[in-house]
């Protein structure tokens, strides 16, 4: 029965291959063209498709269970229509996928970076990032960014520091997927080896001036779709919190992409497709790029500076540079009863710890946990209050 069984799965992967091979794009990225660091007998031998494989490992990796209560713009509120971590990347993916399917691109590999894409963000979003990085900088281990995070989790933290193998091509894309930088035109930079991919990593924290750009048009089209995903989502949470009124958005963007979610995203989603089709880019046409960045302009001054959600920033930076502070004494003096040896480091392998130093080590720890978890180490005289709205 077994042998009947190993036939049958042989059969079906052939076929999916012959089927890729037929229906995907040229310019699309072949599932049987995957590489991973080390390689896996077991996996070639196996029925799934290589980027299926990366999807899976992703989603059960501890990193993406805590995307559960990571935040996204807005913190310290409790509101239960707010968007999280959590859902943002399953927007991404979506959207992301729907954008491929049109194109001729692989799914599979999309939805890998699309939900391992923000796995190294902090807690607190992109403050905590900020913090976490004048921390970094200033113990001499170069600039935090999440991307490079990500990376650093799904390779090198996970497993007990043995990472997840994932292949080049979904680690690429989510190291360079940089959604926050607007772009009308986006052209991959293929032929990338890991060491190409080593070499991007440190130079990112080096200067995070640089663009990256991904190796493949899957990793472009999660790159767009990551803006797309976030641009309407925070309007309509910032209008849930009374921050702003509908009626505040700028008319050269609303006369263009509409005033809701829904027309904002199918306006974007439509225009890439319609723009990248049979192209060897992802890309927005110059009208509808120019009214993202105004609509990106409005955000960023009314949505992301506005003070009604920076209150209680001073705090917690303040907290990010205690907990640093006191992670690296306790990792100094073999504080064993500490939360970073208890919750990390006694579960690491001894390979990670090695060829971490301490500073590397209290980034890890504190980059992955959620906003609640870190809100727990903190002194409770100086946590700071979560408002209901």
């Amino acid at each position: 029965m077994d042998t009947f069984k190993d036939q049958n799965l042989n059969v079906i992967s052939l076929a999916l291959k012959e089927r890729e091979a037929e229906i995907l794009s040229p310019v699309a990225t072949l599932s049987n063209t995957g590489m991973r660091r080390v390689h896996d007998a077991r996996l070639e031998e196996g029925y799934r498709q290589t980027f299926s494989v990366d999807v899976d490992r992703i989603l059960h990796s501890r990193a993406y269970t805590r995307y559960i209560d990571k935040t996204q713009v807005f913190y310290l509120i409790h509101h239960d229509h707010i968007t999280h971590r959590v859902l943002h990347v399953q927007l991404v993916s979506k959207i992301a996928r729907s954008i491929g399917r049109y194109l001729g691109l692989n799914e599979d590999l999309i939805e890998a970076i699309a939900l391992g894409h923000d796995i190294g963000h902090t807690p607190f979003g992109h403050d905590g990032e900020r913090f976490l990085s004048e921390l970094c900088r200033a113990s001499g281990i170069g600039d935090f960014h999440h991307n490079v995070q990500s990376v650093q989790f799904l390779d090198r933290v996970e497993r007990k520091g043995k990472g997840w193998n994932l292949c080049l091509h979904t680690l690429d894309g989510i190291l360079c997927h940089d959604g926050e930088v607007h772009n009308q035109i986006l052209k991959p930079e293929r032929n990338k080896t890991f060491e190409m991919l080593e070499n991007e990593m440190v130079l990112k924290k080096e200067n995070p001036l640089p663009q990256l750009m991904p190796m493949t048009l899957e990793g472009c089209v999660v790159r767009m779709a990551d803006t797309i995903s976030y641009i309407g989502r925070d309007i309509e949470d910032a209008i849930r919190l009374n921050m702003i009124k509908r009626s505040d958005l700028p008319k050269e963007s609303v006369d263009v992409l509409g005033n809701t979610n829904g027309t904002i995203v199918y306006h974007l989603v439509t225009d890439v497709i319609n723009t990248s089709f049979q192209n060897t880019y992802i890309a927005f046409s110059q009208k509808i790029s120019e009214a993202l960045k105004r609509l990106k302009d409005f955000n960023l001054e009314r949505i992301y500076m506005n003070p009604k959600i920076k209150k209680e920033t001073d705090t917690i930076k303040t907290l990010f540079g205690i907990l640093f502070e006191k992670y690296l004494d306790d990792i100094e003096n073999e504080n064993r009863s500490s939360v970073i040896f208890k919750g990390f480091l006694e579960d690491m392998s001894e390979d990670y710890i090695q060829n971490h130093c301490k500073e590397e080590i209290v980034r890890d720890f504190i980059a992955g946990m959620t906003d609640q978890y870190f809100l727990r180490q903190c002194p409770e005289d100086m946590r700071p209050e979560i408002t209901s709205k």
